[in-house]
């Protein structure tokens, strides 16, 4: 899980903290190639100094919900300051929106919102609630806007040492290998948020139910979309769509030759309204079967 650790250590200039590999040359964004290999081993560094080294570790007094059910730890907050460092240090003219940075400041997500946004995106610690229980599904998340649509994107399965990366209109890289369009297929199996579970399963029975096949949970947004990447399931489905957890991985949906929709119809966007939803396959037929039975399940969700 942290094999990467000890290479990593031979080659880190100090951060301010003291604790590591932040100090980085700056990046041009228009070198899309320099920066996606600093972005990649910012995030790997992040996990094996700041994440991977507390998963299991974590005393009940660094564990705390924001809200119930909405859980935040101590290496949520430790691993977004490293990173924000990382990114600032790397593209200083870049702002980072951060999952815990707009807990605190809900103003930030202005930022995304805005049509000629140019921004960074990042969910420290995908599936914290998995984390602080010690259940292995957790990723990070790190998304790049520009002019107000994702651009590029990475998501690193920590347990699993999984990383994908996309630039728009150049594709999906799967631990350094082009992830074929269209090649994310299987029998119709897809993920659902954990939160619209129960809904989901009491609203979507009989007449089309069927097309959605076995449905499950894994309680982390970044997994379920390296597993897309992976022919593992064919779509998954929230209702919140906070834009750490989907900017991401929505753009490669796309860039496999699918895509991602929100309830409406529309397709996703990073700034659209918290519970806009969201429909994400590796292939555009499976969007054309669900989505029919998703407006529905949108209709009962507003009412339920």
């Amino acid at each position: 899980m942290v094999g990467h650790r000890g290479q990593a250590r031979g080659c880190r200039p100090r951060d301010p903290e003291g604790r590591g590999s932040l100090r980085r040359r700056r990046v041009s964004l228009a070198d899309d190639q320099a920066l996606g290999q600093a972005v990649e081993a910012l995030i790997r560094d992040v996990a094996a100094s700041e994440i991977a080294p507390r998963f299991g570790t974590l005393a009940k007094g660094e564990i705390s919900e924001k809200k119930p059910g909405d859980y935040v730890t101590v290496v949520d907050a430790a691993a977004e300051r490293r990173l924000t460092a990382g990114l600032l240090a790397l593209t200083p003219d870049v702002p980072v929106v951060g999952e815990e940075a707009v807990e605190s400041d809900p103003g930030l997500l202005e930022l995304v919102r805005q049509p000629s946004a140019s921004c960074w995106i990042v969910d420290p610690l995908d599936g914290t609630a998995n984390f602080a229980s010690a259940t292995p599904i957790y990723a990070v998340i790190v998304a790049l806007m520009r002019n107000g649509r994702t651009e590029a994107g990475w998501i690193y399965d920590v347990p699993g040492d999984r990383m994908a990366s996309a630039w728009r209109g150049r594709g999906v890289l799967r631990s350094g290998r082009a992830v074929p369009p269209d090649a994310a297929r299987t029998g119709r199996r897809g993920y659902v948020g954990y939160k619209i579970k129960r809904t989901f399963d009491r609203h979507l029975v009989g007449e089309g139910s069927g097309d959605f096949g076995e449905v499950t949970t894994m309680g982390c947004a970044g997994v379920e979309y390296l597993d897309l990447l992976d022919g593992r399931a064919d779509y998954c489905l929230y209702r919140i769509t906070k834009p750490w957890d989907h900017a991401a991985g929505a753009l490669m949906m796309e860039e496999v030759g699918g895509g991602a929709l929100a309830f409406d119809g529309g397709s996703y966007a990073p700034g659209q309204g918290r519970e806009a939803g969201l429909l994400a396959s590796p292939q555009t037929r499976t969007l054309t079967e669900l989505h029919p039975h998703v407006s529905a399940l949108a209709r009962a969700l507003t009412s339920g």
